[in-house]
């Protein structure tokens, strides 16, 4: 009879060896937070999996199975495959985060194979990584300005909302992640023949930007430039509260046209709504922190800068299918603005 090794405790050890330092990129490189914590969402699920569904979560060392054993080890995998997609599916998950989920697991397996010398017979490519094109929401050349000129609007703020305004602004400008743009300091911003430019290293990327700021950039800057040379330029505000304020920021302003939003389930597309009076999704709703920087990609695209210097700001890469997905949007948003001058003129 082939010996088994429950499989949550081991995948316990493998997140301990990645917190830890054991377990490293192939680069060297430490392994970041958000990656383990996602692997912690894993752990969760597959244990909720395994409870629910009376799942046997087990392993075995596949060099020590004749044929017939391999024959039923294969198949045990792709029935774990297909019960615990289905498990997530139930729970109304959608098909990037069941990938995610999957994509985890690959790892893991890989992690037992490379790091434990223990053969698992790649059952893991069996394993399909589903992913969606998300929609990408972004403000109109025309939103962004409001936000950025309009001074009645600001008044009617918070001085909580009117900070994150200023710094949503400052993202939408300069293209930064929200990772990012909370580690600016000083050091970061240079003048030079009396124009401001922000110069930095990408925390994702690890590529460098030297972005020339506009006026209202360093007029952001300016207004909360710490007198510490070491204390960052925006100070710290949780993901959520900066989000959440966004929403509120969004319907102040007026953004709450309705939005089609879909989503992919086993590949096909779902209309999502939300449970409320209206039963529609407004923009301002969808406003996040991913916002600036596809607003920044999209509005230098919209207003005509060349895509590879768009890209050399953006810190995309020539091969970056993702940059692809703002290119697409931009041509659809110059598409919807040149039908509405067409129809102008149709009418007599």
């Amino acid at each position: 009879m082939k010996k088994t090794t429950p499989i949550i405790p081991l995948f316990k050890q493998f997140i301990k060896e990645t917190e830890t330092g054991k377990r490293l990129k192939k680069n060297g490189e430490k392994i970041k937070p958000g990656s383990i914590q996602n692997y912690y969402y894993v752990l969760n699920n597959l244990i909720q999996f395994s409870s629910d569904t009376k799942f046997e979560l087990r392993i075995c060392d596949a060099s020590k199975l004749n044929t017939r054993e391999l024959q039923s080890e294969k198949t045990y995998w792709k029935k774990f495959y297909q019960k615990f997609t289905e498990f997530l599916y139930k729970k109304g998950c959608h098909d990037n985060y069941v990938g995610a989920n999957i994509k985890v697991i690959r790892v893991f397996f890989n992690y037992l194979k490379n790091d434990k010398d223990l053969f698992t017979g790649d059952f893991q490519r069996l394993f399909y990584v589903r992913k969606e094109e998300i929609e990408i929401f972004v403000l109109s050349p025309e939103q962004l300005k409001f936000l950025i000129h309009d001074k009645e609007f600001e008044q009617t703020l918070l001085p909580s909302h009117q900070r994150v305004k200023d710094i949503f602004v400052f993202g939408c400008t300069t293209g930064l992640r929200y990772s990012d743009i909370f580690l600016l300091t000083n050091k970061n911003f240079e003048q030079m023949d009396g124009e401001w430019y922000l110069k930095l290293k990408s925390l994702k990327t690890k590529t460098f930007s030297y972005i020339k700021l506009s006026p209202y950039a360093v007029t952001i800057y300016q207004k909360f430039q710490p007198q510490n040379s070491k204390a960052t330029v925006f100070g710290q505000i949780s993901l959520f509260n900066f989000n959440k304020s966004l929403k509120h920021i969004g319907e102040q302003a007026g953004f709450t046209a309705s939005v089609e939003v879909s989503r992919e389930k086993q590949g096909k597309t779902h209309q999502l709504t939300k449970k409320t009076d209206s039963t529609k999704n407004r923009f301002c709703d969808k406003m996040s922190s991913h916002m600036m920087r596809r607003t920044a990609i999209t509005t230098l695209l919209i207003l005509g800068m060349p895509e590879h210097l768009v890209r050399k700001i953006s810190g995309h890469s020539h091969a970056s299918s993702s940059f692809n997905r703002y290119v697409h949007y931009a041509q659809s948003y110059m598409d919807k603005e040149i039908e509405k001058v067409h129809s102008k003129l149709e009418s007599y």
